[in-house]
């Protein structure tokens, strides 16, 4: 039995959730059914991130990340005010350790001041006031940057769009999308099928195979990075109050290992960034052949390889050294040692590449007819997906 729906959304992760929350409110809205691979909702990477509510200071003006970051986070602020979500505005420093790294620091500060984040520089009395254990001679203070919980906003999210008429199918992994005039099939591996006007490819670390599979062909894959973590002992969380970043690579799309607070009270400590074995590779030791193959042989990735090599291998060293992770995190806090962490759960994170060995760097949601793909959505889509979910809705 074929089942009818307005909008079919593949994936239960936050960016899917919120774009099915919004398809399910106003003058506007639809039958949805959000069909979910796993058990759960938020299985993947929403329910392994470090949970900061960015503020939008990293990202290009004019960008997919800097438009919707900004817009998310205030929707996002209000959605967990009015639905009693714990979260708190905690700020954040972004810290220069050397002279070397004032000039990026002063291009990430102009990027703020352009995309209207609240932020300021401050010297190295200002950063001992905020952060008595940090070292830094400069660094940039982001008042507004939070945390929060996502697992709890998805969790009442899905209660919204059930009690507004919508379905979350749990278990349920498309397998076959086939466009066939004014509906899109989708069929599961389970035997079910359904029919839909519209259906929104969410599907994270498999959005690139769902968007092949509806029938278009994006200039990119997805290549699987897993970013290991460490958290504080008890006795050493007295060392971070609130959010102590690097100043980041410029060219590439990852952060570098940092302290976040959590809103529940622990301090993580990381990411690196490696390549993943799988795409659900959550250990160093989970390998999917195929998954692997895959990412080797992909003219992108070996371009990607080949370019940034040496960053690569720091990255690898600091998966297998806690030593050199602890190096990397004592230029921030100097009292850092090894006694002080203890392992924390990965994530892994669905980063696209395209041919020509760029990561991409923006948001990418493309179409082909009714089958709408966001085929890269990495940090800060947590803290954007409100208005990611709203954008998509008003484009369907």
């Amino acid at each position: 039995m074929i089942e009818r729906t307005d909008t079919l959304v593949i994936g239960g992760g936050i960016v899917g959730l919120a774009t099915a929350y919004h398809l399910t409110r106003g003058r506007r809205r639809r039958a949805v059914t959000v069909i979910e691979k796993e058990p759960d909702i938020a299985a993947h990477q929403t329910g392994n991130n470090s949970g900061v509510l960015h503020s939008g200071i990293y990202y290009k003006p004019g960008s997919l990340k800097a438009i919707n970051c900004r817009e998310g986070k205030r929707a996002m602020e209000r959605f967990c005010r009015e639905e009693g979500i714990e979260y708190e505005i905690c700020g954040k420093v972004i810290v220069a350790t050397g002279e070397d790294e004032l000039p990026a620091m002063r291009r990430i500060f102009e990027r703020g001041q352009a995309n209207g984040v609240a932020c300021r520089i401050i010297d190295r009395a200002e950063l001992s006031d905020l952060e008595p254990h940090a070292a830094g001679v400069a660094a940039i203070h982001v008042p507004e940057a939070g945390i929060v919980d996502y697992r709890q906003v998805c969790a009442r999210l899905a209660e919204k769009i059930e009690a507004e008429g919508g379905q979350i199918l749990r278990g349920e992994e498309a397998q076959f999308i086939t466009p066939a005039g004014d509906l899109v099939s989708v069929q599961t591996r389970s035997g079910r099928e359904f029919a839909a006007s519209h259906v929104v490819n969410c599907a994270g670390l498999y959005s690139d195979r769902i968007a092949d599979r509806g029938g278009s062909r994006p200039p990119l894959k997805i290549v699987p990075f897993r970013g290991e973590y460490y958290e504080l002992k008890e006795g050493a969380r007295r060392l971070v109050r609130n959010l102590i970043y690097p100043v980041p690579d410029p060219s590439f799309p990852f952060l570098g290992v940092h302290f976040t607070r959590m809103i529940g009270g622990g301090v993580e400590c990381g990411p690196n960034a490696v390549l993943a074995f799988a795409r659900e590779g959550y250990s160093k030791f989970k390998i999917n052949p195929a998954d692997l193959i895959e990412s080797l042989t992909y003219p992108g990735f070996l371009k990607l390889a080949a370019r940034y090599w040496r960053t690569g291998a720091g990255e690898m060293w600091r998966s297998v050294s806690k030593r050199a992770f602890v190096r990397a995190l004592s230029k921030l806090v100097p009292e850092i040692h090894p006694g002080h962490l203890v392992p924390a759960a990965a994530g892994v994170r669905a980063q696209a590449v395209g041919a020509d060995g760029s990561m991409v760097d923006d948001f990418f949601i493309t179409r082909n007819g009714r089958v709408l793909n966001v085929c890269n959505a990495p940090s800060p889509a947590a803290t954007a997906s409100l208005n990611i979910g709203k954008l998509i809705g008003e484009n369907l």
